[in-house]
């Protein structure tokens, strides 16, 4: 297939309201070049294992100590593109991140054009809300924490303040921060190390 250009909407499951990006990537981006791109404009700091799922399949880096890897639906995703995964418009997938706090996006195939499109454009077009802070406890544990973060008298408010360093805003998001950060990506390239 012809490399085209994708329009894909990244929504955070649970999240309300809801925290979601809609980017611009070339159809043969290769998953683990979506993966940093995910990890980019949602704002995650890369700590974490990651998989890609449709139907029950798991698209994922290979570890080479991974011992139970055959004794699952695993595929190695080194080689494969976006376009292996998503084919036409409206056509979904999830992205999941940290198996702990198991935070999980709905990528949604929302557009095709047919021109094609360089690596080194891939582009943030909008997005809403702040990304989680890492290892806060999933989504549930996200919205318990800002839920103490709005009373001074709770007795866990200290930590969380003391943990997140300034005053967290839930509704920051700075679209030129993010596309700038996307800029400096070394996209193309498979390296195993930047995936953890």
């Amino acid at each position: 297939m012809p490399n085209k250009t994708y329009q894909v909407k990244i929504t955070l499951k649970g999240s309300k309201p809801s925290i979601w990006r809609q980017v611009l990537i070339p159809s043969d981006l290769s998953l683990p070049d979506f993966h940093k791109v995910i990890q980019t404009t949602m704002g995650w700091t890369n700590s974490h294992l990651h998989q890609f799922i449709k139907n029950r399949t798991y698209y994922a880096p290979k570890m080479p100590d991974d011992i139970f890897w055959d004794e699952a639906d695993n595929v190695d995703y080194s080689k494969l593109k976006i376009s292996d995964l998503l084919k036409k418009e409206k056509e979904k997938i999830i992205y999941e991140y940290d198996f702990g706090d198991g935070w999980e996006h709905e990528i949604v195939l929302e557009k095709i054009e047919d021109d094609a499109m360089d690596k080194k454009d891939v582009t943030c077009l909008k997005g809403k809300n702040s990304c989680p802070p890492e290892d806060c406890g999933g989504i549930w544990g996200y919205y318990d924490m800002l839920e103490i973060l709005k009373d001074p008298d709770h007795e866990e408010y200290e930590d969380y303040s003391e943990w997140l360093g300034v005053d967290f805003d839930p509704t920051y998001f700075d679209i030129e921060e993010v596309n700038e950060m996307l800029g400096s990506k070394n996209f193309g390239t498979f390296d195993l190390s930047e995936l953890f």
